[in-house]
């Protein structure tokens, strides 16, 4: 278990700085090809930073809405709260807000920027079709995206991903539009020309890039929530009981798309899910996941939680 968060840990950090790289140099190439050097840069970051602000303060209240989540009191869902409660106080994390997706398919997903403003939504489904060591395993789950500040990780990848990808929107639009030309007359040689179809090849590629090592830091976080989870509980097997029941279940979640799928616990899309291998994958194969959590279960070590 220890292994598992250690190693994926380190690769979303690793990964994170990957991306940063590719805004760096698609922002820096872009700039010198078009004759504004560092500027490109700068107005690269200051996009990522408009954007950043946006998401960070804005996007739970987005994400919630699109998939018409209701907020639920104690009375509304005593076990839920309950539970939640629990691993709350497990994880020493603040109570977030609760939210059910009228939904039967069974699924979750945690939002927020920070602990303090979290909020864990869960379909009637789950609800309706988990045990109450299952619910547990969902709840501490999502309570570790939340204690490991996945949800502040996924909202700054992916904004860097989307400057990334309206960076290299912009200049193709610019060089179909005769801006290469004009470049062209400001940089003439030989220089300019390979300033200006470096740039093109890392516009065409960068966001490419950008999109595949975002897919890759959610499967890696999501590795790293079912191993924290584990610390809350104690429990192993609860978690990949919820899991296999959600793989075995046939309903398609109507609220998901392809925008918001990442969040959620199991991949909503199930139609998806079955033509998706590899690379394009938002999640890890459930199934890799539920014998990860068996093994854990067979070792039986199992320490107190620690800040992930």
């Amino acid at each position: 278990m220890y292994e598992q968060i250690a190693k994926n840990k380190h690769l979303s950090y690793f990964l994170i700085v990957i991306v940063t790289a590719l805004l760096i140099v698609l922002g820096y190439s872009i700039g010198m090809a078009i004759g504004i050097g560092w500027l490109g840069l700068v107005i690269a970051l200051a996009v990522a930073i408009a954007m950043g602000l946006a998401g960070y303060y804005r996007g739970d209240k987005m994400v919630l809405a699109v998939s018409h989540a209701r907020p639920v009191s104690h009375d509304d869902a005593p076990q839920l709260y309950n539970v939640t409660e629990e691993m709350a106080i497990a994880s020493g994390n603040p109570m977030p807000s609760l939210y059910v997706i009228d939904d039967p398919a069974p699924n979750a997903f945690a939002t927020g920027r920070d602990p303090a403003h979290s909020s864990i939504a869960v379909t009637s489904g789950l609800l309706g079709k988990m045990n109450r060591e299952e619910l547990q395993g969902v709840i501490a789950h999502e309570m570790s995206h939340v204690r490991n500040y996945d949800i502040l990780f996924a909202t700054l990848v992916g904004i860097m991903v989307g400057a990334i990808a309206l960076m290299a929107d912009f200049f193709l639009r610019w060089t179909l539009f005769g801006g290469s030309r004009r470049s062209n007359d400001d940089n003439s040689g030989a220089i300019g020309i390979i300033l200006l179809v470096a740039a093109l090849v890392l516009a065409i590629l960068a966001p490419i890039a950008a999109r595949l090592v975002q897919l890759a830091i959610s499967r890696k976080r999501e590795l790293l929530a079912d191993a924290s989870a584990v610390q809350l509980t104690r429990d192993p097997n609860g978690l990949a009981d919820a899991l296999q029941k959600i793989a075995d279940d046939n309903e398609v979640l109507a609220a998901a798309n392809r925008a918001t799928a990442h969040l959620f616990i199991a991949q909503p899309i199930k139609k998806f899910e079955k033509r998706s291998r590899g690379l394009f994958d938002t999640h890890p194969p459930i199934q890799q996941r539920i014998e990860i959590l068996r093994a854990m279960a067979h070792e039986g070590d199992i320490r107190p939680a620690q800040p992930a």
